[in-house]
C-alpha cells in the first residue's frame, strides 16, 4: 500500500484543499433539483406502506387487533403484522428488544403494531386509522424518578472514578451541591423518515434509504428477511438532515418498506407524517444530574460527585455508547483531582432515546458548566476566572478516565483569544452597569469553553473504506462508506481526492454511498466523516497514483521526484502529459486504475470493561461568548451578541467548517432555550408537531453573530491534512447562552444559585427567577 503523503510533505500551494468551495449540492439544493427519496422516480406499480399504531393506548398488554375495516377500506392491498416476519422481528442496531412491529404488548405510545400497504399513501393512511386494537393498560413508567424506584434499567450502571473524592470532599475547604433537569431534543430533521424497497431476483432486495448506517440497514433487512446480508444492498445519495436521528432509527422504515417489498413481490415506499415521525422515534437523552463540588476559597476544584440518571426510553439502542460519552465529557475543560461520575440508563415507557449530535456530550459539558457557575456565584468572582483556574494544564493534564490532554495550549490561546476580540471585561463592566440601572430588564454574560473527543468510543467502528476508479479520459470515480446528510462531507472528500490526482473538481464524480461498492461500513457519526472516510478515500488515490509513477518510471528513466500532478496533467521533468493519456498508457501496460483504500484511525486503545486507555484521537477545542438580556416580569430572553471562536485545525474548506460552526451552535441554543418536549400524565408526547415544539428561527439568531476560526498549527496527529472534525464541537458553545441566562438570573440575588433547568424557555426562567427571589434574604 502506497502510504499518502503528509500535509507537511505536500510541495507548493494546494489546489482544493483549504479551500472555501462550495457545497457540491449547493446549486441544486438553492434550485430544488437534488434528488432526495421522495423526489426518485417511482417504479410502475409502487405501492405505499404506512404504520398503523394504537392511537388510544400508551403501555399495556395487546389483548385483540381487529384489522378487518384497515383491510377492507380502498386501496389497500395487504396489511402486514408480526406474523409476517419471514426473519426476526426486530430492528435494534445493538442489544435487541426493538421489534419492526409490536406482538404481545405496547411498551411505549407511538409503537408500530400493523403497517398498511395500499396503492396510495393517503389511502393508507385512512385505513390505518380504522383499526381496533384493544389493549389492558400497565401504568407507565416516565419519569427519572419511577424508574429509580421501580429499579428498572436498560443497561448496567458505569462509572470512573479516580482517587479518593470521598476524602476530597471532605478536606475541601467548601462543598457546593444541587440538581438540575437537562432536557431532550427532536431531531426535526427537514426530510423525515423515508426508505423505498425494490425487490431483485433470486430473493434479493434494493433498499434506498435515508440513513446515516447504510450498513446496518442492510444488515437490519437482511435480518427481518431471513436472507443473507450479501442479498441486499442499501442506497443513499443524500438524506435532508440526520442529526444522529438517522444512525439507528431509520432501520424500522427501511424494514418495513422491504417487508413490504418481499410480500406483495413490489416496489414499496414508506414515508412517516411528521407527527407520526416525531411520535415514534427516539430524541436526545435528557437527564436528572444530581452534584456535588469542593473546592477552596480561590475556587480551584478539589473533588466532583456526579451522578447522571438518564431516560433512555424503552430499550437500549445506543444508550451504552451516549451515556458513556456523557461521562467522558462530564469534566468540560476542567480538572478534577479527585472524581466519582456516575452513570444510570434507566428503562422508560417512552420511544427510545438515540443519536443527537454530540452523542451525549453536551449534556455531561453543561453539567460541569453548572458547577462552574455555581463556585463563582458562591464566591463571587466572575465566572471566567474561575473556568481559566479550573483549565487543563501541563500540570494537570489527566482526565478522569486516564487520557492526558495534550493540547492544552491551544484551549488556552483560543479561550484568551476569545477574551479579547469579544471584549470580554469592558461588556462585563456594561452589563454590571445596565443591571444596576434596570430593575426589570437584567443582562447576562459568559464565555465558555469547548473540549470534544473525536472517535468513536467503541474501537471498532474507527475504520472507513473508499473505491476509487481512474477512468483512461482522466475522470475519477469516487465512493466511499461517508453518508452525505447537508454537512458538506461528499464535497470535502472530492477535494481530497482531487488534490491527490491533481485533476479539478469537475474530473470527479461524486458516486452515492452503497453497500455493494464499500462493504461493512460504520455511520457516519461522531464527527469522524472527513476524518475516516477523506483518509480512505486518499489513500486509494496514492495507491493509484502510485501505480503511475512506478509506470512512468520506468518508462522514462527517471526517479519519482522528477514527476508531478496538477491540472489535469502529469509532469515528467520538462515534459508534461494530460492525465488521460497517462492513463491509457497505464491500461495498455495492464496497470490497474482502480482501489480499494482503507484507513483505521491509529491509537484508539480503550478498553471499556476497565475503564483504560485511550478513547479518542484527539479533542477538538472551541469558545464562545454570549450576551442576552432577560424580563424578568415575563421571562421572555433574547440573544444580543454572540462570540465564537473554533478550533478546525487546517480547514479542509472553511465556508463549510463555518456553516457546520452557524448551524450546530444554533441547534444547540434550541435545545438549551426554547425545544421543549412535553409527554403528559399518560406517556403521550403532546409536543409532536411544530405548532408545538419550538426550533429556533431566523429571528432567534442574534444580529451581532461573530464566527471565527482559530489559526493555529494543525491538528497534531496526522489526520487528512491536519484538519479537525467540526461536525458536533459546535453544539457546546451553547452552553454561553444558557450561562448567561444563568448569570442573568444571578444578577437579582447575589451569592444565590439559581435554580435554572435546560431548556430555559420563559416558563423556566421565571421559575426560576421567582425561586431566587424567594430565597432572596430580607433586608
Amino acid at each position: 500500500m502506497t502510504v499518502p503523503l503528509d500535509s507537511s510533505d505536500m510541495p507548493g500551494p494546494m489546489k482544493h484543499v483549504r479551500k472555501a468551495l462550495p457545497h457540491d449540492s449547493a446549486e441544486m439544493h438553492v434550485m430544488g433539483t437534488a434528488t432526495y427519496i421522495d423526489d426518485m422516480p417511482e417504479p410502475v406499480g409502487t405501492l405505499h406502506v404506512v404504520p398503523g399504531w394504537a392511537r388510544e393506548a400508551v403501555r399495556g398488554r395487546i389483548v385483540s387487533v381487529n384489522l378487518d375495516d384497515v383491510r377492507s377500506a380502498p386501496g389497500v392491498v395487504a396489511v402486514l403484522t408480526a406474523k409476517d416476519v419471514p426473519g426476526i422481528n426486530d430492528c435494534s442496531s445493538s442489544f435487541g428488544g426493538d421489534p419492526v412491529l409490536a406482538e404481545d404488548e405496547i411498551l411505549f405510545y407511538g409503537q408500530v403494531v400493523f403497517a398498511v400497504v395500499a396503492t396510495s399513501r393517503d389511502a393508507a393512511r385512512r385505513a390505518a386509522i380504522r383499526a381496533k386494537i384493544e389493549v389492558s393498560p400497565i401504568t407507565p413508567i416516565l419519569t427519572p424518578e419511577d424508574a429509580i424506584d421501580a429499579d428498572t434499567t436498560v443497561l448496567p450502571d458505569y462509572q470512573f472514578r479516580r482517587g479518593s473524592p470521598e476524602t476530597g470532599m471532605t478536606a475541601a475547604e467548601e462543598v457546593l451541591e444541587g440538581s438540575m433537569r437537562i432536557g431532550g431534543q427532536e431531531h426535526f430533521y427537514l426530510e423525515g423518515q423515508v426508505a423505498m424497497a425494490q425487490p431483485q431476483e433470486s430473493g434479493g432486495m434494493m433498499v434506498y434509504t435515508s440513513t446515516q448506517h447504510p450498513t446496518e440497514v442492510q444488515h437490519t433487512v437482511a435480518k427481518v428477511l431471513g436472507v443473507p446480508d450479501a442479498a441486499v444492498t442499501a442506497e443513499v445519495r443524500r438524506m435532508g438532515g440526520g442529526f444522529g436521528g438517522k444512525e439507528s432509527q431509520a432501520n424500522q422504515w427501511a424494514a418495513l418498506a422491504s417487508l413490504a417489498a418481499r410480500f406483495t413481490g413490489q416496489a414499496c415506499k414508506v414515508r412517516l407524517d411528521r407527527d407520526d415521525d416525531m411520535i415514534m422515534t427516539g430524541k436526545r437523552h435528557d437527564f436528572r444530574v444530581d452534584w456535588k463540588i469542593g473546592y477552596d476559597l480561590d475556587g480551584r476544584i478539589r473533588a466532583v460527585d456526579m451522578e447522571f440518571l438518564a431516560r433512555c426510553g424503552y430499550s437500549p439502542d445506543l444508550s451504552l455508547g451516549v451515556n458513556d460519552r456523557t461521562l467522558f465529557h462530564a469534566d468540560s475543560s476542567y480538572f478534577y483531582p479527585d472524581a466519582s461520575i456516575r452513570s444510570r440508563r434507566l428503562r422508560t415507557d417512552t420511544c427510545s432515546n438515540t443519536a443527537f449530535r454530540g452523542f451525549g456530550g453536551p449534556q455531561g459539558m453543561l453539567a460541569a458548566e453548572r458547577m462552574i457557575d455555581a463556585i463563582a456565584i458562591k464566591l463571587e468572582k466572575d465566572p471566567l476566572d474561575i473556568r481559566k483556574l479550573n483549565f487543563y494544564d501541563g500540570e494537570r493534564n489527566l482526565t478522569p478516565y486516564g487520557m492526558p490532554v495534550e493540547e492544552f495550549e491551544v484551549m488556552h490561546d483560543l479561550i484568551s483569544q476569545l477574551e479579547e476580540s469579544s471584549d470580554y471585561w469592558n461588556r462585563r463592566d456594561d452589563v454590571n452597569d445596565f443591571n444596576s440601572a434596570n430593575a426589570v430588564l437584567k443582562k447576562g454574560l459568559a464565555l465558555t469553553p469547548v473540549k470534544f473527543g473525536i472517535s468513536f468510543t467503541l474501537k471498532h467502528l474507527n475504520q472507513a473504506g473508499a473505491l476509487v476508479h481512474l477512468y483512461t479520459d482522466g475522470s475519477v470515480h469516487l465512493n466511499h462508506g461517508g453518508t452525505e446528510m447537508g454537512q458538506g462531507l461528499y464535497q470535502k472528500v472530492a477535494q481530497v481526492v482531487a488534490e491527490e490526482f491533481g485533476v479539478t473538481l469537475d474530473k470527479v464524480r461524486i458516486t452515492a454511498t452503497n453497500t455493494s461498492k464499500v462493504p461493512n461500513t460504520s455511520p457516519t457519526a461522531a464527527s469522524s466523516g472527513t476524518d475516516l472516510n477523506a483518509m480512505a478515500a486518499k489513500v486509494a488515490a496514492a495507491e493509484i497514483k502510485g501505480r503511475l509513477i512506478e509506470f512512468l518510471c520506468e518508462q522514462h528513466q527517471c526517479g519519482t521526484d522528477a514527476i508531478r500532478f496538477s491540472d489535469n496533467k502529469v509532469f515528467v521533468a520538462d515534459e508534461s502529459f494530460p492525465l488521460s493519456e497517462i492513463a491509457k498508457q497505464a491500461h495498455w501496460a495492464r496497470i490497474q486504475l482502480s482501489h480499494a483504500g482503507f484507513y483505521a484511525t491509529p491509537g484508539i486503545t480503550w478498553d471499556r470493561e476497565s475503564a483504560t486507555g485511550r478513547p479518542f484521537y484527539y479533542f477538538a477545542y472551541g469558545g464562545a461568548c454570549a450576551e442576552v438580556t432577560i424580563d424578568t416580569m415575563t421571562g421572555e430572553m433574547t440573544v444580543d451578541r454572540v462570540d465564537i471562536l473554533h478550533d478546525v485545525g487546517h480547514s479542509i474548506n472553511p465556508a463549510i467548517d463555518l456553516g457546520q460552526i452557524e448551524g450546530g451552535f444554533a441547534q444547540g441554543m434550541g435545545w438549551l432555550t426554547t425545544e421543549e418536549l412535553v409527554w403528559d400524565e399518560k406517556g403521550r408526547l403532546r409536543t409532536h408537531a411544530p405548532s408545538t415544539y419550538k426550533i429556533p428561527t431566523a429571528a432567534d439568531i442574534p444580529a451581532d453573530f461573530n464566527v471565527q476560526l482559530y489559526k493555529g498549527s494543525g491538528n497534531p496527529q496526522s489526520t487528512v491534512y491536519r484538519s479537525k472534525a467540526v461536525g458536533e464541537p459546535p453544539v457546546m458553545l451553547a452552553n454561553a447562552v444558557f450561562c448567561a441566562i444563568n448569570d442573568a438570573i444571578a444578577s437579582l440575588s447575589p451569592g444565590q444559585i439559581p435554580n435554572l433547568d435546560a431548556p430555559a424557555t420563559p416558563e423556566a426562567i421565571m421559575k426560576a427567577v421567582q425561586d431566587l427571589r424567594s430565597r432572596r434574604p430580607s433586608s
